[in-house]
């Protein structure tokens, strides 16, 4: 986890500015239906009139208000007198105090007026009622006379619903102004205007903010995944060859690649959608949760919640399955386009593409079934939103009916009811990806968190490039991490500089193990190895591999040129190296016939060059950067015995102060070494030059009486 924060702290300034984006973009996103509703409600219902309050009132109605209040001096105080009106002040501030004043009255002196000229039984009026003749009675009325013949009217008055008295009081208001010759329509039209012109600019805004965040989150997830993959290369690149093997190649080339585009695709969705969801969401549910109707909303939520968390139980195992599948059609698909000419020389194609199939098969269903699983969340999700949307109208319509809601309320509550259910659709998209990158995560990490069982102490020793190396091995033994039984035991030589040390043995015998102990490819079980009497283990890895040329068995090369191949340790090698390089390792001929020389074009693996040439290209590479130690594993096997012969004089012509490592399989490469190390089921049985051995070590007369007459040895 600590190198996965190490990648995530460059980029947490970009990180904090995306979600703060995404707090922004779901407040205003939350604003968008109150303003639908304000429209649907104030603009179209109302008339553009926002507050029960008076704009401009006639004396006579004002006075009818006044009637029925005993706060008359304080609601005067927010008026003043214009001819035969009441204005209201400029900016007065506390509209909802003077509202609150007015709810009462204004509701008592609008039902009074809409009872004009009807007539009621049971009534203290005969014949239709004259609402001017009832102000005038109230007016000659004391206090008491008032209560006891108006009383319960005014507290039955009273006791109306808020909303409903709020919205016949607008309704008294509009007729008031149309009274009075107030343009209604003109206040109508501009409430409209300036609330459709906010919603365009919410809408503008909203759009520069998801421009935003996408370009953000992009290049979080982008930089977030290339930084990653380097640290996981960096990560394999230190492991030796104990946990290359445990988590195997394929593996890995799965975890570089495909389990870190799982995780950016994560990384992605988390910026845009994983953490703006839950905020609109529960955003939502805030704005709603006054509402009458919120326990239809907590039913839909739950029902959901229900199915996502059944759906991922089901799911989750299932992707772990899913990662390990696709490394093992990575390494089957690896095998086959390696192994190409080996399958068509045994005409054994249908049996690599039976066993490919199987794995790709097993791949598809345990797809398929996760996708047949996960698909059932979206036509849930579809049918919750539209069932929830007919169940808020089918409700809504009784509370409009009954005066206790509006039907811009409704459509808010509806909009309001999708965004909710969206967010979760939102997440329900998300959990189909979020259980795949966990295992990914998982699998990323265990790689990052596995330390390498080879590895530099603290304040390592150096060799001085300027010495003459010494190579000493002390009683070394080799174990594999898996193995019981030694693979290399008690061997005990030394190899002094200007000297060839060859190793030969029967296939199997350990020779190759036995030179990737000195690069510390892998390190000893038991003795030691020093150079110039220094432990190996007590240098730094990197300061012992940069005095030591290694040409592997098989001579591996890079896609680029000849050139930079040659040149693969280190840029700054001269040309006049390069070419003295290719010279000695006997490549200089076949370069000089290509048609672009040292430029001419590697292919992958070097597979457009002969054997032989890339073991040649191999050994140049080698000798490029002059090293102390020279390490041959085996590396003139591929040529033939003419150039095998002048390679070697060559070599020992030009090859001074280095000490120089031999692994062979033929007898003629190892004639002229200074000594030759005979290795037998891991062991030594025998050290000395070619003469010697062929009279004291019977397993290396064997060898060399298998390959070559006794007059070609003598």
């Amino acid at each position: 986890m600590k190198e996965i924060l190490k990648i995530l702290k460059p980029l947490l300034v970009p990180i904090i500015i995306a979600i703060l984006f995404l707090f922004f973009q779901a407040r205003l996103e939350l604003k968008l239906p109150d303003y639908t509703a304000n429209i649907v409600n104030t603009g179209i219902q109302q008339k553009g009139i926002e507050k029960a309050i008076y704009e401009k009132v006639s004396v006579d109605t004002m006075n009818h208000i006044l009637l029925f209040t005993d706060k008359d001096k304080e609601i005067l105080s927010y008026y003043h007198k214009d001819d035969d009106l009441y204005v209201l002040n400029k900016n007065v501030k506390n509209k909802k105090k003077l509202e609150k004043l007015l709810s009462d009255p204004i509701y008592i002196v609008g039902s009074i007026d809409s009872l004009n000229g009807r007539t009621i039984k049971d009534s203290m009026f005969e014949g239709p009622i004259n609402s001017d003749a009832i102000y005038m009675l109230i007016e000659s009325m004391s206090e008491e006379e008032f209560k006891a013949e108006f009383g319960k009217f005014t507290q039955g008055m009273t006791k109306v619903n808020s909303s409903i008295k709020k919205q016949s009081n607008i309704s008294f208001i509009a007729k008031e102004y149309e009274n009075i010759n107030y343009n209604v329509d003109k206040m109508q039209m501009n409430y409209l205007l300036i609330s459709g012109l906010k919603m365009l600019v919410i809408a503008f805004i909203l759009m520069i903010i998801a421009i935003g965040v996408s370009y953000l989150s992009s290049i979080i997830s982008a930089k977030f995944s290339c930084r990653l993959r380097e640290r996981l290369v960096r990560k394999i690149m230190t492991f030796s060859k104990k946990e290359s093997e445990e988590f195997s190649t394929a593996s890995l080339i799965t975890r570089t690649t495909n389990d870190v585009t799982q995780v950016q695709m994560f990384l992605l969705f988390l910026l845009r959608i994983v953490i703006f969801a839950p905020i609109m969401g529960f955003g939502a549910l805030a704005k709603v949760s006054g509402s009458s109707l919120a326990w239809l909303i907590g039913v839909a939520v739950l029902t959901i919640l229900v199915v996502m968390i059944t759906l991922f139980v089901i799911a989750f195992p299932k992707f772990k399955i899913i990662q390990k599948i696709i490394d093992k059609v990575n390494l089957i698909s690896r095998e086959i386009i390696s192994g190409i000419p080996v399958i068509r020389a045994f005409s054994n194609e249908k049996h690599e593409e039976k066993r490919f199939d199987k794995a790709n098969k097993d791949l598809m269903n345990i797809n398929l079934f996760v996708n047949k699983v996960m698909v059932f969340m979206m036509p849930f999700m579809s049918f919750v939103m539209n069932a929830i949307a007919v169940f808020i109208v089918w409700f809504g319509a009784k509370s409009v009916d009954a005066g206790s809601l509006q039907v811009g309320d409704i459509m808010a509550l509806i909009t309001y009811s999708i965004q909710i259910i969206i967010s979760f659709l939102m997440i329900s998209i998300v959990s189909i990806i979020l259980p795949r990158a966990i295992v990914s995560f998982k699998r990323i990490v265990e790689v990052l968190n596995k330390e390498s069982s080879i590895k530099d102490i603290d304040n390592p020793k150096k060799l001085s490039k300027k010495d003459d190396l010494t190579v000493k091995f002390n009683d070394v033994s080799f174990m594999y991490h898996d193995a019981h039984e030694y693979v290399i035991e008690n061997v005990t030589f030394e190899a002094k500089p200007n000297t060839v040390t060859a190793i030969i043995g029967s296939t199997g015998c350990g020779k190759s193990t036995l030179i990737n102990l000195i690069p510390r490819f892998f390190d000893v079980t038991k003795g030691s190895i020093t150079i110039n009497d220094i432990n190996i283990k007590d240098l730094s890895m990197y300061n012992l591999r940069e005095n030591i040329g290694y040409v592997p068995q098989k001579g591996f090369l890079f896609t680029g040129t000849i050139e930079s191949n040659i040149k693969f340790s280190d840029k700054k090698i001269s040309d006049e190296d390069m070419e003295e390089a290719a010279k000695i390792a006997q490549a200089s001929e076949f370069i000089k016939r290509k048609d672009n020389k040292y430029k001419e074009e590697i292919s992958e693996g070097g597979s457009n060059v002969s054997g032989g040439q890339k073991q040649r290209l191999a050994i140049a590479r080698a000798l490029a950067f002059k090293p102390k130690i020279l390490i041959f594993d085996d590396s003139f096997s591929a040529v033939d015995y003419k150039t095998d012969a002048k390679l070697r004089s060559s070599l020992k012509k030009n090859l001074k102060g280095t000490t120089t490592f031999i692994v062979a399989q033929r007898i003629s490469t190892v004639l002229d070494a200074d000594q030759i190390i005979v290795l037998e089921s891991g062991k030594v049985v025998g050290i000395g030059k070619h003469q010697d051995l062929m009279k004291s070590c019977k397993v290396y007369k064997e060898i060399a009486l298998s390959q070559l007459s006794e007059e070609e040895l003598r």
